[in-house]
């Protein structure tokens, strides 16, 4: 049977969160690739019973960039999703998925959900330095504004980026995009793939239509000293490469704004 999906899942030290939101096993033209980056729990063996196709067990901690590229390097679907151990995965939705990765060429993200049914804000508008520290500052998260963006059921809209708890494409589109920077050993390589996928004439995509529950617990949401260090490290990365959303909206904030235009006849092609 010819492979129609390859999902790739970074872990470390995940066997519970495995065993929590990866309860059925992937069908038969599902590929799942895990990458475990080192875990000291018993993360490869879960991923193992719970039907991954294959498991890469690494000696040592690479990063989660780096880790999905050695995935990808193995990948045979004819659409790829980058899937944390902390979603639940609805195979029904994935051809409906592909269908609006075909009319896009883009990269696409279900709408993300808590486990009590709440929606995240997934997508994501400009990553100015100033939305950023907005957002981490919040005293009324949930909010949805021109940076947290939620899809409505049914809904599908433009966004910058979407979190990388779930990014999906086609293999085509994640091969010339090069899959992600490895210069990013965690945080902001999602903000990264997303304004690259913009540059370089892709489109990045909410879908509202499908909904995956996302446990989401942000080391950063509290104050530990190795997640921040690394935060502040990547923060610094991404801007430097692209300096101009340190004060304004960026190159790709005309060819975002005309996307919003398109969505209406892209609905229609999809349905």
């Amino acid at each position: 049977m010819n492979t129609r999906w390859t999902l790739i899942t970074v872990t470390w030290n995940s066997a519970e969160t495995l065993r929590t939101f990866w309860g059925s096993r992937p069908p038969e033209n599902v590929q799942w690739i895990v990458v475990d980056n080192a875990s000291t729990d018993t993360s490869v063996g879960t991923a193992e019973s719970l039907g991954a196709s294959t498991v890469i067990a690494l000696e040592k901690n690479i990063g989660f960039g780096a880790a999905n590229n050695r995935a990808l390097a193995l990948a045979t679907g004819e659409y790829i999703a980058f899937v944390n151990p902390d979603v639940s995965v609805e195979y029904a939705d994935l051809d409906g998925l592909a269908r609006m990765i075909d009319v896009r060429g883009g990269l696409v993200a279900p709408q993300l959900v808590n486990p009590d049914g709440s929606l995240q804000a997934n997508g994501r508008g400009m990553p100015t330095l100033s939305n950023k520290i907005r957002n981490r500052t919040r005293t009324t998260p949930g909010v949805e504004d021109s940076y947290n963006i939620y899809a409505a059921s049914g809904e599908a809209r433009y966004v910058v980026w979407v979190m990388g708890a779930v990014v999906a494409g086609s293999a085509q589109t994640i091969q010339a995009l090069k899959g992600w920077n490895e210069k990013f050993f965690l945080y902001y390589e999602d903000s990264e793939i997303g304004v690259r996928a913009w540059h370089e004439g892709y489109t990045v995509v909410l879908d509202g239509a499908f909904r995956w529950v996302h446990g989401w617990a942000r080391e950063t949401k509290t104050f530990r000293l190795r997640p921040w260090m690394r935060e502040i490290a990547s923060m610094t990365r991404f801007y430097s490469l692209f300096p101009e959303f340190l004060w304004r909206k960026g190159k790709i904030a005309s060819r975002h704004g005309s996307a919003h235009q398109k969505m209406g006849r892209v609905l229609a092609e999809v349905s």
